[in-house]
């Protein structure tokens, strides 16, 4: 699965994935990343089917968003 997204200005991003009991199941980035577009891969071979919750905090912004993953 691919995570994009977008960021105005360089800074620092952290890219979390978590399970619905709010565990943490695996950290995709914490770095410094340039302006501009950018996709992250979440490698969901070793979880389980289900809903999860990816994390970004960038800039002092935190978005949460939900996904599937379906095998």
């Amino acid at each position: 699965t691919n995570i994009s997204f977008t960021m105005p200005a360089s800074g620092r991003v952290s890219l979390n994935v978590y399970n619905l009991r709010g565990q943490l199941v695996q950290n995709l980035l914490d770095e410094n990343r340039e302006a501009g577009t950018h996709t992250v891969l979440f490698d969901g071979r070793r979880q389980a089917s289900g809903m999860y919750l990816y994390k970004l905090t960038t800039g002092g912004k935190t978005t949460t968003k939900t996904m599937m993953l379906v095998k």
